[in-house]
């Protein structure tokens, strides 16, 4: 007996169903998302800020020497009454105005972020290296990084929006590991 038909027929009893091990419902999600439900996921923001004439909105986290954790960077958003130039650096030196507390997006949870921050109108002092510049219009920003800016222990990343007669915000989320 010949087998004339090599081909798999839709009718037919052979190679009818898939062998798949994948459990269903299948769900992708970004690593924010996991880390988010680990408690290990900040906010920071400035909330809305009047910025004087010929200063910037300056937002730092440090990661203190010695902290066992990294942080990467997964978002950078906020908005702009006016056009502006939104700058993050590697380093540099903010005067502390306020110290804002990031927040646990796992709400209720009582882990708490090992970085240091600093918030305060003027100007970034100290030895810093431009990572990004972009120029703004008014209105609202978003940039996704996905956690490609890793700010290691020992190091610290600031945030600049300005310059000018204007109110804005800067809105930095993170994950920790």
């Amino acid at each position: 007996m010949t087998n004339a038909n090599v081909f798999n027929q839709s009718n037919g009893p052979l190679f009818t169903q898939l062998t798949n091990t994948f459990a269903a419902p299948g769900i992708g999600a970004a690593p924010d998302t996991g880390a988010a439900a680990a408690g290990s996921f900040f906010a920071l923001t400035t909330n809305n800020v009047s910025i004087p004439s010929s200063q910037n909105l300056l937002l730092q986290i440090l990661n203190a020497a010695g902290s066992g954790r990294t942080i990467r960077i997964a978002s950078l958003s906020g908005g702009t009454t006016a056009a502006a130039t939104l700058v993050v650096y590697s380093g540099g030196t903010v005067t502390v105005g306020s110290t804002p507390v990031p927040v646990n997006t796992l709400l209720g949870n009582a882990n708490t972020s090992i970085a240091t921050t600093r918030q305060n109108t003027g100007t970034l002092g100290g030895t810093f290296t431009s990572l990004l510049s972009i120029p703004l219009t008014a209105g609202i920003y978003v940039l996704d990084l996905n956690g490609s800016i890793v700010v290691p222990p020992g190091q610290s990343l600031s945030i600049s929006l300005g310059t000018g007669s204007q109110v804005g915000s800067i809105n930095l989320f993170w994950w920790e590991f």
